[in-house]
This record gives structure tokens, C-alpha cells and sequence, in this order.
């Protein structure tokens, strides 16, 4: 898109050439330009927004300034704004309203920002897809056959079709990685507790943040990520590490034991490993420090299910989980951190698909029974969570950036995932990655 960054237009505004009302206005008519069947942008702000923006203005001329000065966002359905609905797609909340802004809501105002609304979800934050009865579908921005992703599809489609420059997601099974993907767009899943997650759950609980979930930003570069972490961090990460432009320690995943891989996946991350390579990188295909995957990909479907299911009630018959099996689920995932934390002594980064399919056609099937065809084969679609695992079950951060497009012109996003708290340098090999992706393409 030719839409300026999030930092760029706030130095714009910064500089004069424009200002926060101005780019307001202008963002508010790109949405309404725009949006329309793609229905990413489901709560509109629009003359609180104004107002925000005044403020930003007048405070600005007397001497107020912010990383993200009178920069124009949305964000994902589920965050609480203030006055605003919160519903996770679900019916029985579609009149929430909550009281006070989320915490990272509160970190981004405070940054400069105008909340213009909210962008949709799927019900419960729990599908690759965005459509909920209390807000219908969301379409993907680049081929609107096909879905938009989720559980921030919204949020991805608003960045791609150039309405925003800033968004912010929640991934538990990666719901910010996939939409990106499918968009075309970047997102970022950060470290499990980095960021504070008050203010981001479902209506009328109050409970501890689950387990495997995590809120992060999603851009349409590198810059703003970077920048978007840090002002919603609760203490300040490590910088990436020191490396010559290119010359990264890589290993690559192209492959899951579980999980098919769409061909034109793998082709676009082999050209990536051999551009890498071209640019002095050392890149390895397989490696003995690699975790057992296939017990991994266990632990984490089971710990990903009793966290779903929380507050469901038991069928007749059904045993709720015991204690003793809830403790070896968290040995497990300890065990397995540790694997990948010796792994990453290595290397700086491993670079794998973030799902094993580009965007794919609407479909309303039940998620426990859907099939999904890839490369003609028939395959089990929830086999696809395997790959989003891959750094939510050991809590890592995992960087989502587009490196090229399938032969039917959809995006093709791969995830780089970096060691604990090395969020700083998932971004920065991701924004290497995409510039030598553009080369090899």
C-alpha cells in the first residue's frame, strides 16, 4: 500500500505536513471507502475519534509529542474501550459495553493514537476464519473468496486494504500469525507475560490470563512492530542480536510431522534459504537440537483444549481434568522451553510456515470436523494448529512476515521464531527476510 507507516505519519504530523484531525478524517474515508463487503472494521468511533484527534492537536502545539503521535488505529473486537461493545462474536454478549479501556489500550492512547473502532473475530477467538452472528464475515482483503483468518482476521484486513496502519491481535493458536499471513500484512506473537493482557477478556470474567495467550501488534512493516511492542511491554526487551546485515544463524522448517505443507509454501521458503545463504547467512534444513515435535504437538493440543474449553460445562458423563495431569502438561512445557532455549544457543532464529495453507475458501464446518485439501491431498484441518504450536506451546515469540505469493496471487507468510524474550530479534531477522524474500522472488 501506498499509505504512509504508523511512524511515518506520525513524524508527518510531527513536521507540520499534516495533523492528527487531518489524518483522522483522511483514515475515517479510507474505512468508509473501503470496508464495505470486506466488513473488517464492525464498531466505528468516528466522532469520538474527531475529538481524540482535536485533543491530540491542541496538546501537541503546546508541547505534547508520543512515539505515535495522532496516529489512527483500530483494534481487535476483543480488547475493552471504554463505551465500546465487547462481545467475542458471541450472541448472548452482543449488548457488553466495557467500563474502562484495556490496559494496552490505555498504553497506546497515552502513545498518541485515536482509537477509530474495533475489528471482527470469530466466535470465542476460536477459528482461522472471522464470522460471529453478531457481526457477520469478514472477507480476506487480497481475494474476498477467501478467508480472512483469524482470530484477528478483522484486525489483518483493515491493514491490507490500507485503511489503518496499526492494529493490535491476540495468538493463542495463532491468531495473529495466520491473518497476517493470509493478508499479506505483519504480526507479531510476543513472549508469554511481556505484555499485560488485562482489559482483553471474555465479558463478565476477571480471572488469570490463560495460559497460552498473548496480545501483540500487527503492521504493515517492521518499524511499527518494533515500535508497538515497546510501548505496550511491561519492562523493556532486550535488543536484538548483533549480526551483519544477512548473516544470521537460520534453521528452517519447512515441514511438520503432523502437518501438510502447501508446495508453494515450501518452494517460496526454499528461495528464501537459498537468498539467505547468497547473503552470507548460515542456514541449516534439519538439526539433532530440533524438540520432538510430534510430543510437543501432543502436549500442546491438549493444554490448548483445557484452556478453550473453560467455563464450558461437562457433557453427562465427562470427567473434568485432574490436577496431576494439569501439572505434567506445565512439566512438559517446561521440559520442552528448555529444548528450545539449548536449540536457540545456536541459532538466531528458526523460520517455519505459519500454517500449511494460504488463505482458504470460506467454510462453515464445525472446526472439529472440517477437512481441508492441500495439494490434493485430503487432510484433517485442525492439523494445522501444529504449526502456530510450534512457538506458543514453549511460550516464544514468533515474528509473522509475507515473503511472497502462491501461483493464485495469494500471500505467503512464514513465522520467525526467536528464543525467550528475544522478541526484538524475531523482528529484526523478519525484516531481513522480507527484503531478501523481495530479491529472491
Amino acid at each position: 500500500m501506498s499509505e504512509r507507516t504508523a511512524l511515518q505519519t506520525a513524524e508527518a504530523i510531527r513536521s507540520g505536513e499534516t495533523s492528527a484531525f487531518a489524518e483522522t478524517e483522511v483514515a475515517i474515508a479510507r474505512i468508509e471507502e473501503r470496508d464495505g463487503a470486506l466488513n473488517a472494521v464492525v464498531v466505528r468511533d468516528f466522532d469520538r475519534a474527531r475529538l481524540a484527534a482535536q485533543e491530540i492537536d491542541q496538546r501537541f502545539a503546546a508541547g505534547f509529542d508520543a512515539p505515535f503521535l495522532g496516529v489512527p488505529m483500530t483494534i481487535k473486537e476483543s480488547y475493552d474501550v471504554a463505551g465500546l461493545p465487547t462481545t467475542f462474536g458471541f450472541e448472548q454478549h452482543r449488548d457488553h459495553r466495557a467500563a474502562t479501556d484495556s490496559l494496552a489500550v490505555k498504553r497506546l492512547k497515552a502513545a498518541g493514537v485515536v482509537v477509530l473502532g474495533k475489528t471482527n473475530v470469530p466466535v470465542a477467538l476460536s477459528d482461522l476464519q472471522s464470522v460471529n452472528p453478531v457481526y457477520g464475515r469478514t472477507l480476506n482483503a487480497i481475494d474476498q473468496t477467501r478467508s480472512a483468518g483469524g482470530s484477528s482476521g478483522g484486525s489483518a484486513v483493515a491493514l491490507a486494504a490500507g485503511m489503518v496502519p496499526l492494529e493490535f491481535g491476540s495468538d493463542i493458536g495463532g491468531s495473529i500469525r495466520v491473518p497476517a499471513a493470509f493478508n499479506g500484512v505483519w504480526g507479531h506473537k510476543p513472549t508469554w507475560g511481556v505484555v499485560p493482557t488485562d482489559g482483553h477478556a471474555l465479558p463478565g470474567t476477571d480471572g488469570a490470563r490463560a495460559v497460552l495467550s498473548v496480545i501483540g501488534p500487527m503492521a504493515r512493516d517492521a518499524d511499527d512492530l518494533d515500535a508497538a511492542l515497546e510501548i505496550v511491554a511491561d519492562h523493556p526487551l532486550a535488543p536484538p542480536r548483533q549480526r551483519e546485515p544477512g548473516r544470521w544463524r537460520v534453521l528452517i522448517l519447512s515441514q511438520h510431522p503432523l502437518a501438510r505443507v502447501q508446495r508453494s509454501i515450501m518452494d517460496a521458503l526454499e528461495r528464501l534459504g537459498t537468498a539467505l545463504e547468497r547473503a552470507g547467512a548460515a542456514v541449516d534444513r534439519e538439526t539433532e537440537l530440533l524438540p520432538d515435535l510430534t510430543r510437543q504437538s501432543d502436549a500442546y493440543r491438549e493444554l490448548l483444549n483445557l484452556e478453550m474449553s473453560r467455563r464450558i460445562p461437562l457433557k453427562p458423563g465427562e470427567q473434568p481434568p485432574t490436577l496431576e495431569r494439569w501439572l505434567h502438561l506445565h512439566d512438559e512445557q517446561a521440559r520442552l522451553q528448555r529444548q528450545w532455549r539449548r536449540l536457540f544457543e545456536y541459532y538466531d532464529a528458526v523460520i517455519a510456515p505459519t500454517v500449511g495453507m494460504t488463505a482458504f475458501a470460506h467454510d462453515d464446518a464445525p472446526l472439529g470436523r472440517r477437512r481441508m485439501v492441500i495439494d490434493g491431498e485430503d487432510t484433517d484441518f485442525l492439523h494445522q494448529f501444529n504449526f502456530p504450536g510450534l512457538a506458543t506451546f514453549p511460550m516464544l515469540p514468533a515474528t509473522s512476515v509475507p515473503i511472497g505469493h502462491d501461483p493464485d496471487g495469494l500471500p505467503v507468510g512464514v513465522q520467525v521464531i526467536a528464543d525467550l524474550y528475544a522478541d526484538r530479534t524475531a523482528i529484526a531477522v523478519a525484516r531481513d527476510v522480507h527484503r531478501l524474500a523481495g530479491s529472491a522472488a
